[in-house]
């Protein structure tokens, strides 16, 4: 439930149909207005009475609040809770509102503080080499040996990879990874530990010692520098201790910011495997656009990517890239599967290498890859399945398991926050449904006074979730009638709702927690019949000549 607000339902702001930088006349020309409909003095029935008394006292204790500028202040950034703290232990009731502020922002640091030093970050890779090579490419002479004739899959190489983060400071890291790999029977590891230390808020120094059963000792420093608010460097030495002696290495990259979406490198690498690099990276909400070029021993290529993102909520992505010189063509997609999971699929097709198929699962920090090789061959075939494959199982899998347990966890989330607020929920109707008793001889002279002048009416208005889509007619639709808490609202022809959740204002309540909620509007202007459907967070002002029901239609 989306509140201005640390506690839900009851926030001021809204209750008063006021923005959170209101001021004191706004404010009290809104407390004014509610006073008068719900003083307790203009009703004689006991029962209204009672209620009256009620919400008049929820008035009075809204406005105490909100007019002295210590208590909003804290209520703005603690809420009402921060407010029934007895001798708010926080900081001082007296300070001023920016004192109060800026205490409450210096807690803030250090709570960010602490839970950092808690904090591990932990990444890990896993890659899982497939050769499927006898798919393919398969001699008449192997069918002999062959158990029914099937092909042989096998896992050739496996690599996994971790790295936690120990926060010591707000301005120091330690680092802690390693890795182990095989492939073919044959294999080793790796263990690095690294102390990266904040400089100043231009740059950062990083010492890293290493250990391994194939590299023998390494010794590494790394140092990132702005110069520039768009140009930053970075550098990289390390020595790498073997039988076979010392192997120093240095790689520097030069960066900068072309312009808002478009960064430019240039990489500079002298040691075992020396080269230049330079690429120009363009990135989009909409596309990601790579272009490099490398000179070096003993590869040396020119490479161009392009991906383009769909703007849909499960950030789909397709993308396809050359690299010339290695002949290589790859392309895939994207997507994301859940809330914390992304599939990908990729296929590469050059000389020599053949056709591979690279599947990547993301979730959370884990990468998952699965890396199958299909053929040596360039093969009409191999491309085919290579292509069609993966589209086709993830359509099955997403059909048949990701969707119904995505809905299945929706649901059941939804079942437990109405769980959880069912009590506010019948409190927050009973407070509703005695507003709009209240409310019924002032709307009665609100629409005599609007109807004299020939204003603005409110024929009927609805809240809550609406079945629009076909698709989901089978939904039921869950709606309250707030064609009286509307009305009420009206003042001089005019109605105008803040940019906040409409469950708050007098006579309104939440009648379908959790869910998306819009608010339909059937007025009269002018003697002219008018509609709109207004989201729940969305600030509403009519009458608006976009709004007149055409005649003819």
């Amino acid at each position: 439930e989306t509140t201005c607000c640390s506690f839900p339902y009851k926030c001021y702001f809204m209750f008063y149909n006021i923005v959170l930088q209101a001021t004191q006349e706004e404010l009290k020309a809104a407390y004014r207005r509610l006073c008068m409909l719900y003083h307790p003095d203009k009703h004689r029935d006991p029962e209204l009475k009672r209620q009256a008394e009620t919400l008049f006292n929820l008035v009075h204790e809204a406005y105490e609040v909100l007019s002295d500028p210590q208590a909003r202040a804290i209520y703005d950034i603690y809420g009402k809770r921060g407010l029934d703290v007895e001798g708010w232990e926080v900081v001082e009731r007296r300070r001023t509102p920016a004192e109060i502020r800026e205490e409450y922002e210096r807690l803030q640091r250090e709570r960010e503080e602490r839970r950092l030093q808690q904090r591990t970050n932990p990444k890990g890779t896993i890659s899982v080499g497939i050769d499927a090579t006898d798919l393919f490419d398969r001699y008449e002479e192997d069918y002999e040996d062959m158990v029914g004739g099937v092909p042989h899959v096998e896992i050739n190489k496996m690599h996994i990879s971790q790295s936690i983060e120990a926060p010591l400071t707000s301005r120091d890291t330690a680092i802690l990874s390693g890795s182990l790999s095989t492939h073919n029977g044959n294999g080793g590891g790796t263990i690095n530990v690294a102390f990266r230390r904040v400089t100043s808020a231009k740059g950062w120094g990083e010492v890293e010692v290493g250990a391994g059963d194939t590299h023998g000792p390494l010794f590494g420093l790394k140092i990132f520098r702005n110069l520039t608010p768009r140009f930053f460097v970075t550098a990289q030495c390390g020595l790498q201790f073997s039988s076979r002696g010392v192997r120093p290495g240095i790689t520097t990259v030069l960066a900068r910011h072309l312009d808002k979406n478009t960064m430019g490198y240039l990489q500079w690498r002298w040691g075992i495997q020396s080269s230049m690099n330079t690429s120009i990276v363009r990135d989009t909400k909409s596309s990601h656009f790579t272009f490099a070029m490398q000179l070096g021993i003993p590869h040396t290529f020119m490479m161009m990517s392009y991906q383009y993102k769909f703007q849909d909520e499960d950030q789909t992505k397709i993308k396809g890239s050359e690299t010339l010189h290695r002949e290589t063509v790859t392309y895939g997609a994207e997507r994301k599967i859940s809330r914390h999971s992304v599939l990908g699929a990729t296929v590469s097709v050059g000389v020599p290498q053949g056709v591979s198929l690279k599947i990547k699962l993301n979730r959370a920090s884990q990468t998952y890859f699965f890396p199958i090789h299909l053929t040596d061959q360039l093969l009409p075939s191999a491309v085919f399945y290579a292509t069609v494959g993966p589209l086709v199982f993830y359509l099955a899998i997403q059909q048949l398991i990701i969707r119904p347990y995505v809905q299945a966890q929706k649901e059941q989330d939804l079942e437990k926050q109405r769980e959880s607020s069912a009590s506010n929920i019948a409190k927050k109707k009973q407070e509703a449904e005695a507003a709009v008793l209240l409310m019924q001889e002032s709307v009665r002279r609100i629409i005599e006074a609007e109807e004299s002048r020939m204003g603005l009416i409110i024929l009927n208005a609805w809240y809550g979730k609406f079945v629009t889509d076909n698709s989901r007619k089978h939904e039921r639709a869950k709606v309250i009638d707030v064609t009286v808490p509307l009305q009420c609202l009206v003042k001089d022809s005019k109605l105008i709702l803040t940019e906040a959740t409409k469950s708050g204002l007098p006579g309104f309540y939440d009648p379908c927690v959790g869910e998306e909620k819009s608010l339909k509007v059937l007025y009269q202007f002018r003697g002219v019949m008018h509609q709109v459907l207004s989201g729940d967070t969305e600030p509403l002002r009519i009458p608006k000549q976009s709004h007149r029901i055409d005649a003819d239609t």
